[in-house]
């Protein structure tokens, strides 16, 4: 990936970074930004706060998902049932050895296509097949490993997925 460059605009990149920043982080909105950076002697306009983040946050998104650690080689999986809506929908959440989420599905049924979706949707974003991953006794992920071609790295145990377990907490 380029550098991002900040050329033709009037504030240093590190200002134009630190506008962005308090936008996305802390769900500001631009006028809030624009006061914060008037108490800091820099006077600039919400429209302007608010091209910047569009112009720049893609790019400052995309860089720090670059530089983010590549996940373990251990994923835990596991669904729970929750209503949203006042409908019964599944929650199925993927979780590495270190307790990171990995990925979160919201799916209504809870069957081998629902499972392959999330192991789907993994791989192609993680890019590598992890070593093991861990479920409960649920049928549907020894069916969806099968599918893919995965299955003797599938480890399925009832205390094995305390990890995933604990992470619905």
């Amino acid at each position: 990936m380029r550098k991002i460059s900040y050329s033709g605009y009037r504030f240093p990149p590190e200002i134009i970074h630190q506008a962005v920043w308090l936008y996305l982080r802390f769900s500001l909105s631009f006028r809030d930004v624009e006061g914060l950076l008037v108490e800091r002697g820099i006077v600039v306009s919400y429209e302007t706060i608010r091209r910047w983040v569009n112009h720049f946050g893609p790019m400052i998104a995309a860089d720090l998902r670059k530089r983010r650690p590549r996940a373990h080689t251990t994923w835990h999986l596991d669904e729970v049932y929750l209503k949203i809506d006042g409908r019964l929908v599944y929650l199925w959440r993927a979780v590495d050895s270190e307790g990171e989420v990995l990925d979160v599905l919201v799916q209504a049924k809870r069957d081998r296509q629902a499972a392959l979706k999330l192991m789907r949707k993994l791989l192609k974003r993680y890019a590598f097949v992890p070593d093991q991953v861990i479920t409960d006794d649920l049928r549907s992920y020894g069916a969806a490993a099968r599918d893919l071609a995965i299955g003797k790295r599938h480890v399925r145990g009832r205390w094995r997925n305390n990890r995933a377990e604990n992470s619905h907490q």
